[in-house]
């Protein structure tokens, strides 16, 4: 059976990865919400 204490790490790991994958993502959500980012190129923009 595996230790509870290594267990909790290991939950603990996956939670704080999940996070920071959560906070990237609304970061570049907002991003392209904002106009900050966009899917086409500069060279499509200008013609």
């Amino acid at each position: 059976m595996a230790d509870r204490s290594a267990l909790k790490l290991v939950g603990i790991i996956f939670a704080t990865v999940t996070l920071v994958v959560m906070l990237a993502t609304g970061l570049v959500v907002k991003g392209f919400a904002d106009g900050n980012y966009s899917f086409e190129t500069t060279a499509s923009i200008n013609r």
